[in-house]
């Protein structure tokens, strides 16, 4: 008797550690696939931000210098 009580708890032991490892791997599953998801634009948030975004508007000699740099203006103008 004392015996069949025992299998008995061990079973309910084995089918509730059973119930806790299927439950913690499918949230584990669905965290994994929602962190690995495919990033939509617009759906993430930019932290951060210039401090003085006014600094931007007139853009300084040595911008407008490397500006036309890039775009190759002073070749031309040697032409």
């Amino acid at each position: 008797m004392t015996t069949n009580v025992t299998y008995g708890i061990l079973l309910l032991s084995l089918v509730g550690a059973a119930w806790f490892m299927l439950k913690k791997a499918k949230a584990n599953k669905e965290a994994m696939m929602a962190e690995n998801a495919p990033k939509v634009a617009g759906d993430d948030t930019l932290e951060g931000g210039a401090k003085d975004p006014e600094q931007f508007d007139e853009p300084d000699d040595d911008a407008l210098d490397e500006m036309g740099d890039l775009l190759g203006l002073d070749d031309e103008e040697e032409d």
